[in-house]
């Protein structure tokens, strides 16, 4: 029998709280020998190393300040090589055997970059992602959300994994770049994922492998901040890697989209209604769409830029693309009502 191959973990913690004791506690029971954690401590106050106790296949990583999600995933990378990389939100925890599935699955699939685990709402037998979809406005959104957990209990391919809990394969990793560290939260699993697309990487989901969410524990639901960053993100990420024919098209989805979140705020329903709900300033949500696009006008150079460094990475044609997206889409309505 072969070595088996190695994986790091990477948890990414702002409270560095119980929560993350948890996850911890979950990923050291996990029946995978090959494996180190590494816990990268965004609170700019080393509560992680507080938290923890010491363990031999366990590291902290203390970032000065609030880095955001995808530079702590990249510091983890960059901590511990390895052929798999597992990223877990702080807020969820493994089931028994779940990243040797993962690894498993990887290794049966050499052209498979990435791993989606079936991720339940925690103490729900309801599902929150079997892997991604995403819709014309470059929105996406959890496949399976909020449906009965055996609606999806068959291995399939699916467009990309939830950054909640995704495998990563190293090779795809070094060969299309790590997580975009200017998002700071949000989306930038989308974007890792379509260019793991762009480069002929596909995704392949788990439902063998289990993990429990404690849905926006970490973030909060239904925030400004969020809107704010979901919005600006979205159109970074149109920007970078949709084909240039979609371009155009992407800002008239979105006006749809709009349109919905205006129906759903009259009747109480969907994510505009609960941020109402939440924050009591619906007035806002204009402001910030146009914010995020504000914010695009004044990051196009360097968006651009990106743009063609991502471009010399890709292996397939944007009529792949296209089709590749067509089978994963969604409608806007969709996005709208959650």
């Amino acid at each position: 029998m072969g070595l088996q191959p190695s994986v790091t973990v990477v948890v990414p913690s702002l409270a560095c709280d119980a929560n993350l004791k948890d996850c911890v506690a979950s990923l050291l029971e996990q029946d995978w020998e090959n494996l180190a954690i590494v816990v990268v401590d965004n609170s700019g106050s080393g509560k992680a190393r507080e938290l923890l106790a010491p363990h031999p296949r366990l590291r902290v990583v203390c970032m000065p300040c609030n880095a955001g999600f995808g530079a702590a995933i990249n510091r983890g990378i960059r901590e511990c090589a390895a052929d798999y990389y597992f990223a877990i939100n702080d807020d969820a925890f493994a089931a028994e055997g779940c990243i040797r599935r993962l690894a498993e699955a990887l290794e049966r699939e050499p052209g498979a970059g990435m791993a989606a685990p079936k991720i339940l709402l925690a103490g729900t037998d309801r599902l929150d992602s079997a892997g991604m979809n995403i819709a014309w406005d470059g929105s996406s959104r959890q496949r399976g959300h909020g449906e009965p957990e055996h609606f999806h209990h068959e291995s399939c391919e699916v467009l990309l994994p939830s950054g909640c809990a995704a495998m990563y394969r190293g090779t795809m990793l070094r060969e299309i770049g790590l997580f975009a560290e200017d998002f700071f939260l949000y989306c930038e699993d989308t974007d890792l994922g379509l260019r793991g697309q762009w480069a002929g990487w596909k995704c392949v989901f788990v439902p063998e492998a289990r993990v429990m969410h404690r849905y926006s524990a970490s973030a909060g639901a239904a925030s400004a901040l969020k809107a704010w960053l979901v919005e600006r993100n979205r159109l970074r990420l149109v920007m970078r890697v949709f084909p240039a024919s979609m371009i155009p098209a992407s800002f008239l989805w979105a006006a749809a989209r709009y349109f919905w979140h205006l129906v759903d705020l009259a009747s109480g329903h969907g994510k505009a209604a609960e941020f109402r709900r939440r924050d009591g300033r619906a007035w806002l949500l204009p402001w910030l769409v146009l914010k995020a696009h504000a914010s695009l006008l004044a990051s196009l150079p360097d968006l651009l830029r990106q743009r063609r460094e991502i471009a010399g990475k890709r292996r397939i044609t944007a009529r792949e693309f296209r089709s590749i997206l067509r089978r994963f889409s969604m409608p806007v309505r969709q996005v709208a009502s959650w």
